[in-house]
């Protein structure tokens, strides 16, 4: 079953590289992640999206690594999802009408026109970023690049953020 975890880790470097390897080292895949400042001064926030039977045993991992803060499931909390996919599609002349129809009622932007192609943009759940992907499909992919499911709980937050102890400095002052 894929999860989708939200982890509040102090922003300091190689912190990708061990959770990243954490999930290697214990066999399990990461579908999608996606790593940002968050609210907090030196707090970054991680959307992941893993297939994991044991989610528990993931999270408990995590919090092993002392940069972790806090690991939410999300999984079944009601969430405002987002996923952003840029997409070369091809679209000569006799096809680029069609293309921009297509892209126009999907909600989608042209970033840019070339002779032979267009980039598109969209952004939205992730089945909207599917549905939409399936739609240009037909056009020809050239080129998909996506950032990977955020995702953020609706209404009050569980605990406030700022109650996290303050990070010790990365390199000790003189």
């Amino acid at each position: 079953m894929k999860h989708t975890l939200v982890a509040l880790m102090q922003d300091r470097p190689a912190v990708l590289h061990r959770v990243v390897s954490l999930f290697r080292r214990r066999g399990y895949n990461i579908d999608s992640l996606a790593v940002g400042q968050s609210e907090t001064s030196g707090v970054s926030r991680m959307s992941l999206v893993v297939d994991a039977e044991n989610v528990e045993q993931v999270i408990k991992q995590l919090y092993r690594l002392v940069e972790v803060l806090k690991v939410t499931d999300v999984t079944d909390e009601r969430t405002v999802d987002r996923e952003t996919v840029l997409v070369k599609v091809g679209a000569p002349a006799g096809t680029r009408r069609d293309v921009v129809a297509t892209a126009s009622a999907c909600g989608a932007k042209i970033l840019d026109v070339a002779s032979s192609s267009v980039v598109i943009e969209i952004t939205g759940d992730p089945d909207e970023v599917e549905r939409f992907i399936e739609a240009v499909r037909p056009f020809g992919l050239k080129e998909m690049m996506r950032t990977g499911r955020i995702a953020m709980t609706r209404g009050t937050p569980h605990r406030s953020h700022s109650s996290f102890a303050p990070l010790s400095p990365l390199v000790p002052s003189p």
